[in-house]
């Protein structure tokens, strides 16, 4: 349920709390409008700790590639703080587009994931992440277990598959040399990710 703050002292003192906390890590500005992400849980972090293991070594350790658990991305260089998203996971290869500053990135990753939680908006973000150029986004729904893969098109993100059910369809990225399926598990669906070069295989 979403709830709206009027009072411009209270929203400070929430603001500044959640600061202190270490509770805003994953909070953003959409256009001046403060929004206040949902924490993640345990199987969210994992994930994510995952997926960046996995784009390192497929990369290599050495690699000017930066590969990421999140960052500030925003489509500004001065003022970025009125307009940024947080990925989970962010790949910047080393030609990329983007600008780096120590803050932030004034561009969108070659390669992003988004981690589905519950009232966190994040198809809301899709337009957002096409605008700053993300070559491709891989959104990961849990409720239920989904993996949809974007690729910009002009100047829009559009999904070239969704992976889903007891053995879902392959995605094959065009960014990183992975290919990425839904699976079943025993604990719960899992989504394999295989490198293209060597057929290396993880699931995560």
């Amino acid at each position: 349920m979403a709830t709206v703050i009027m009072d411009h002292k209270f929203a400070e003192q929430l603001r500044e709390e959640r600061r202190v906390a270490g509770s805003d890590r994953w909070d953003e500005v959409w256009e001046g409008t403060y929004m206040m992400a949902p924490l993640p849980n345990i199987e969210h972090q994992d994930i994510v700790s995952r997926l960046v293991s996995i784009f390192r070594e497929t990369l290599g350790w050495d690699s000017p590639d930066i590969v990421l658990p999140g960052t500030n991305v925003s489509d500004r260089m001065k003022g970025w703080t009125q307009n940024y998203r947080c990925p989970d996971v962010v790949v910047y290869l080393a030609g990329t587009q983007a600008k780096r500053y120590k803050t932030h990135w004034q561009g969108g990753p070659d390669f992003g994931v988004e981690i589905v939680s519950e009232d966190d908006r994040t198809r809301d973000k899709i337009p957002f992440y096409s605008q700053v150029g993300t070559r491709e986004l891989l959104v990961i729904d849990r409720d239920p277990w989904r993996v949809e893969l974007l690729r910009l098109a002009g100047k829009k993100l559009k999904s070239v598959g969704v992976s889903s059910g007891r053995k879902g369809r392959l995605l094959e990225s065009h960014v990183l040399p992975l290919t990425f399926r839904l699976v079943s598990s025993k604990a719960r669906p899992a989504i394999q990710v295989v490198r293209t070069s060597d057929k290396k295989e993880w699931l995560v």
